[in-house]
């Protein structure tokens, strides 16, 4: 059975995006950047709901030819680019790069990898983790939070229906005073 992880940067309020989906409060440092980077090579397969899916693919496929690219960018973007990737949309008609789009039921497909023989599985975007939430479906959930109140936005955690309770398995601290918690699900 694969492990479902959900992570991302958020703010310390609880948003990864303030209001007009701005994100730019929440660019990582170098080591925070590595640490994503890192954290994409141990995983198997990337989901992703319609707005992140858009968000992402407008800027990686192309991220390592641009004059600016640093190292870990270019690592970042090819490594992207090569993996096994699952949308989750009703509104995109169309993906690229090694990614196969459903439309139907994501609960019963993320069910379904889940209960796949293979490596870790990572979900990204507010509302698909949400439903993965709900249905109890997430293993380990990586907070990434920065030192900034955006007030509000998308946050990072859904509604849920009981408690999740959880088992801290690291924190770590990076530069600009981000702290990085990790959590397993108890079962």
């Amino acid at each position: 059975m694969r492990k479902l992880i959900y992570g991302m940067n958020l703010s310390l309020d609880g948003y990864i995006a303030a209001p007009g989906d701005d994100i730019g409060w929440s660019l990582p440092s170098d080591e925070l950047f590595q640490f994503w980077s890192d954290q994409l090579r141990a995983t198997d397969l990337s989901l992703y709901g319609g707005k992140l899916w858009r968000t992402m693919s407008s800027h990686w496929p192309t991220a390592d030819e641009q004059p600016d690219a640093t190292p870990a960018e270019i690592e970042f973007a090819h490594r992207w680019r090569d993996m096994a990737k699952v949308v989750f949309s009703s509104t995109t008609d169309k993906v690229d790069w090694n990614t196969r789009l459903v439309t139907g039921d994501a609960v019963a497909e993320i069910t379904r990898l889940k209960a796949e023989d293979g490596g870790p599985m990572d979900i990204g975007g507010a509302t698909l983790a949400g439903a993965a939430m709900r249905a109890g479906l997430i293993d380990e959930y990586v907070l990434a939070t920065a030192p900034v109140l955006v007030g509000a936005g998308t946050p990072f955690f859904a509604a849920l229906d009981s408690w999740v309770n959880l088992n801290l398995v690291e924190t770590r601290t990076f530069p600009g005073g981000v702290i990085l918690t990790r959590y397993e699900t108890r079962r």
